[in-house]
């Protein structure tokens, strides 16, 4: 790919947006105000927006490598910060998908350098599911099922921090685990029962 065709790419995209709405970019400079926090994986083939058809400045995007949501990590505890208590986004998404190369590498025994540290929480998700996933003899579906454990995995540690507990007690705010389908492209809805998840964790992780 030629990085000049982003530019005329972006003149066509500016072109298009403008043929349908001429104050397109003059409302869009007004403000943000999402209804969603979605944190996805970085994979090139996995697109918040377009995946769910919605345009800019409806959904407030956090990407890294597996969807995770680790409390150490500042990225994405500073994201889930400012949406939560500023934005008050009113749904917050953990979205991973099938054939997701993060988790993959986490199931290989190998040293991969820099990523242990960070592959190591993918890991610990196989750990606590060991016995789950060790009775899957086929590997693609072990795969498959274990991005839908670390799609749950992060949920929760989403649910661990103060601002989203904060957030539910208030305001009743959403969580939701999705997997993304990249064979198919459809979006699946996990339908964890957040409800039951809050209570568990709030027996140790009450933060107040």
């Amino acid at each position: 790919m030629k990085l000049a065709h982003v530019f005329e790419n972006n003149e066509a995209w500016i072109a298009s947006k403008l043929e349908v709405n001429p104050e397109y970019f003059s409302d869009l400079s007004k403000g943000q105000n999402p209804d969603i926090l979605y944190i996805g994986c970085s994979d090139s083939r996995v697109s918040a927006e377009e995946l769910m058809g919605l345009q800019p400045g409806e959904v407030f995007v956090h990407r890294n490598i597996a969807n995770m949501v680790v409390n150490i990590d500042l990225n994405c505890m500073s994201v889930i910060n400012y949406a939560v208590n500023h934005l008050k986004v009113k749904h917050v998404v953990v979205c991973g998908h099938y054939f997701c190369g993060g988790v993959k590498a986490a199931m290989q025994p190998q040293d991969l350098g820099l990523l242990n540290p960070w592959l190591r929480n993918i890991r610990d998700v196989y750990r606590t599911h060991k016995v789950e996933l060790n009775a899957i003899a086929d590997e693609n579906q072990k795969y498959n099922r274990l991005v839908e454990l670390n799609v749950q995995e992060q949920c929760i540690n989403l649910i661990k921090t103060a601002d989203v507990q904060k957030a539910y007690k208030e305001r009743g705010i959403k969580i939701h685990g999705w997997v993304f389908d990249i064979h198919s492209g459809k979006l699946i809805d996990l339908h964890l029962n957040v409800d039951k998840i809050m209570h568990d964790i709030m027996e140790i992780y009450d933060l107040g």
